[in-house]
């Protein structure tokens, strides 16, 4: 072995071995206990970043370990290729999408390969792929013909930078997720998918899920937001038309005393038509679709609306109720329609008193009457009923229950559960994207694909339209065909593409079986793989994958295709990679290498002006605080790179990247390096020794007692909570110990042996994380096979037990001292040696202490 650690050499040297053996390939072994372990896949948007490096170096680790473990362990990687963020990246590039999209997926493959990650690549897959998408059309018939499918006219977010649909989850703020412009109401015939359907089943699974993190879960509960009440009817006056209400508050039906309807609502034209209010509903309608329509974007809004003409009437007592459309009722929630309570709500209430609309009380509180000209704001607890005609002087509570009883046995409502989640709409007015399997005919309407011309493909060589637009509606060879049901040749495809998460919600499936030809995957590897059992990736992805990902599982459970219903048993969501941003006052955000160090603080490299440091925040490139892999990779070599990414902080927590902290990786590693160079003469021939501890003397006692002390940590650390920082601490303090002792000039007795032993446990414990730098000290260690063929080391119970123990000093309740014991020693002893201890004597005073308590093995407290 070299003496010096050549990084870049030993790393292309050990990435060549790895691939010519294969030795990631993996198959399915009945005879073996299988682990998933799989991290979300990457857009090919262009290059690795140190996000990814920090998510697929966690994966790895775990991938591993869990082999070393005795696991047959599946770790594929693949690309998730379609949909905005590669087209948008293609047309800031003057690219096309496909073109773009291959080229990245090259490119960035060979930079997961330097990172040296055991992925089986003999699974890769890339959604772009019409082997891979066409299956998910096959399931999208599947669903169309079980009513799981379906196309509506709705309003919807629009985002006119994209030119193209949102889903509610991809607005965040009321912007665009991707381009992060302000987003529209749009209204266009969409498809959907009825997630709805399974809100319920959805919600029950979220507490059978103790793998995952609890923000996750609460995330995806809020989002369900499951609400229990009642809906009731009230007819509009002179008209056939009802408008049906969820509330939550129908004890307090006797105080409505107006209706709001969502601007988005589909009754609200036919309201205002015909009277004089139809112009100034449809200014309304169209100044609130340019409005962000969030939940919480409303909340901030000043409450308006507008009278549509007409009036409703309240079923319970006969009042008659103007009608309004406001902007703060949601589509989303509910009905999309509001029994206003101004008495008991404050929105409805700053709404009634901006308008001059009635206010009646119906809820008193126990210990005041409530006067509606003296109300200052609206009374939102419980109480007694009043104004409520039999139900007056009831608990609310009780009422709510009678009530709901009377609006049943009169057929004017039912008890009713209303859930936040809302269908997802999956059409894309984009190009890259799967197009959706359907066909347009004007005899035939909506048809069906036959399942045998499937896949519809589509056409990489079409090119973009000016400012991005899809071609395919214009593009007479695709768009173009013949109706199956009745031969017409001026049927029409459908151009609109699926949303991307489509393809994102069953690629953990396909890589079980990714060349199968029959299906969407083979059931058998389905069977034995699934479910993921360790999923890795950010929690940005809480709401829009993750709960999309459950709800496809349970498409598949419902077609009889899978035996399981949620796809990931265990869920680490990292934290991010971020870096102060560096800022010049005459070219804005710089990145780290336009700037210089000098004694006065750092400048521009550009203009020498003086920079600006600023917040640590998540790297990006709008804020050019980001760290280019590739020169991490030049100058240091993967290893490094991975262990600062593990080292820097857990796993769960954002990474403070510190140049300093890359520089004291490698300096580790070094170390270590020297170590094995110092010890390889010595221990070479010699047995690793595996006895008893109390066999040895000291300090190879010591040494062999430390090493497996160091294996119990580390494999406590990663099988607890995947903290790598503190495992990697424990192997620090053991090189450090080894340290101490020096090589003699020949080997005698068992040093070599205890010697062996710490050498290869030290490279075994670190071979998941700094795979090519162990590889090479297990080589020169004489060992023919790769570490990933060596069992994972297990302690010696006998050599996990203290011989000494540290103890704490405290004087009122402060930390004074600490000084080391034997193990079990007496009380008295402790005492003496706390009470004489010259530091702890300084806080205690010449009156020496009122009290002593001491806890054997732990600590010594004095009350002076």
């Amino acid at each position: 072995m070299d003496e010096r650690y050549d990084a870049r050499k030993i790393e292309k040297k050990w990435q060549a071995v790895w691939n010519d053996s294969r030795l990631f390939k993996v198959d399915v072994q009945a005879d073996k206990p299988k682990y998933y372990l799989l991290e979300m896949f990457p857009y090919p948007s262009g290059k690795i970043h140190m996000g990814h490096v920090r998510n697929y170096t966690i994966g790895d680790v775990v991938a591993r370990y869990k082999r070393m473990q005795g696991y047959n362990v599946l770790h594929p990687m693949g690309w998730d290729a379609f949909g905005m963020p590669a087209e948008n990246a293609a047309i800031a590039n003057n690219t096309h999408p496909a073109v773009w999209t291959y080229q990245n997926i090259d490119y960035m493959r060979s930079q997961l390969m330097q990172l040296g990650f055991s992925y089986d690549w003999d699974r890769e897959i890339a959604t772009c792929k019409p082997d891979y998408y066409r299956w998910e059309q096959w399931l999208f018939l599947k669903m169309y013909a079980k009513g799981m499918a379906y196309r509506k006219e709705s309003y919807v977010n629009w985002c006119d930078s994209c030119q193209t649909v949102l889903a509610n989850e991809q607005v965040e703020a009321g912007q665009c997720w991707r381009c992060g412009r302000n987003v529209r109401q749009k209204k266009l015939s969409q498809w959907f998918f009825r997630i709805s359907d399974y809100a319920e089943d959805l919600l029950l699974y979220c507490d059978r899920l103790p793998g995952w993190p609890d923000k996750v879960i609460t995330m995806q509960k809020n989002w369900i937001g499951r609400s229990q009440g009642a809906e009731i009817r009230f007819a509009v006056e002179n008209s056939d038309l009802v408008i049906p209400v969820f509330t939550t508050r129908h004890d307090t039906v006797f105080g409505a005393t107006f209706m709001c309807l969502a601007p988005e609502h589909p009754m609200v034209p036919k309201l205002a038509e015909g009277t004089e209010q139809a112009a100034a509903v449809n200014a309304f309608i169209e100044r609130i679709s340019l409005q962000e329509r969030t939940t919480r974007a409303i909340e901030g809004y000043e409450k308006e609306g507008v009278f549509t003409g007409r009036y409703c009437i309240n079923p319970m007592n006969g009042r008659r109720m103007p009608v309004y459309t406001a902007n703060f009722a949601l589509m989303e929630y509910g009905t999309g329609a509001v029994m206003s309570v101004p008495a008991h709500d404050q929105r409805d209430f700053d709404f009634a008193r901006k308008y001059g609309l009635t206010i009646v009380p119906v809820v008193n509180p126990a210990d005041r009457q409530l006067d509606a000209e003296a109300l200052q704001e609206a009374y939102t607890g419980d109480g007694i009923m009043i104004n409520s005609g039999d139900f007056n002087g009831m608990p609310n509570r009780q009422a709510m229950e009678k009530i709901a009883d009377l609006l049943e046995s009169k057929d004017l409502g039912k008890r009713a559960v209303s859930f936040r989640l809302r269908d997802w709409g999956i059409s894309r007015q984009r190009y890259w994207g799967a197009p959706i399997p359907v066909i347009h005919c004007e005899s035939c309407g909506t048809v069906a694909v036959p399942e045998e011309d499937l896949p519809i493909v589509l056409p990489e060589d079409a090119n973009l339209l000016e400012g991005g637009h899809s071609p395919l509606p214009t593009l007479a060879a695709f768009a173009q065909t013949t109706c199956p049901k009745c031969a017409n040749p001026k049927a029409r495809r459908e151009t609109d593409t699926m949303d991307t998460f489509v393809e994102s919600s069953w690629y953990f499936e396909r890589y079980c079986s990714p060349h199968y030809q029959d299906g969407m995957f083979e059931r058998q590897a389905v069977n034995y793989w699934m479910p993921v059992d360790q999923y890795i990736g950010g929690v940005e992805h809480a709401i829009l994958h993750l709960l999309y990902s459950r709800y496809y599982t349970r498409v598949l459970h419902a077609m009889g295709l899978i035996d399981y219903k949620e796809p990931f048993t265990r869920l680490l969501t990292q934290g991010m990679v971020c870096k102060e941003t560096l800022s010049c006052p005459r070219h804005g955000f710089l990145f780290p290498e336009q700037v210089n160090q000098a004694p006065d603080g750092p400048h521009c490299t550009l203009c020498n002006e003086k920079v600006a440091v600023g917040r640590v925040e998540k790297m990006s490139k709008s804020k050019r605080n980001v760290v280019d892999p590739n020169e991490l990779l030049t100058r240091y070599g993967a290893d490094t790179t991975r262990l600062f990414c593990l080292f820097a902080a857990p796993p769960e927590r954002d990474l403070e990247w510190s140049d300093q902290g890359v520089e004291g990786s490698a300096r580790f590693l070094n170390r270590v390096w020297r170590l094995a160079c110092t010890w390889l003469d010595t221990v070479a021939g010699a047995a690793a020794y595996g006895g008893p501890a109390d066999q040895l003397d000291e300090p190879l006692r010591g040494i062999y007692k430390k090493a497996h002390q160091t294996i119990e940590k580390v494999t406590r650390d990663i099988d607890d909570r995947f903290h790598f920082n503190t495992a990697i601490s424990a192997v620090m303090e053991l090189v450090n110990l080894m340290y101490t002792i020096e090589p003699p000039a020949d080997a005698a007795g068992a040093q070599a042996g205890v010697m062996r032993h710490a050498l290869e446990t030290i490279t075994l414990l670190l071979s998941p994380i700094v795979p090519h730098f162990c590889e090479e000290i297990w080589e020169a260690l004489g060992h023919a096979q790769s570490t990933l063929a060596a069992a994972w080391p297990k302690p010696r119970e006998d050599a996990l037990t203290q011989d000494e123990v540290t103890i704490v000093v405290q004087v009122n309740g402060k930390l004074r001292g600490r000084f080391s014991v034997a193990v079990d020693t007496d009380e008295a002893t402790l005492r003496q040696n706390a009470l004489t201890d010259e530091r702890v004597q300084k806080f205690i005073g010449s009156k020496g202490p009122k009290k002593v308590i001491v806890v054997k093995n732990k600590l010594v407290n004095i009350v002076a």
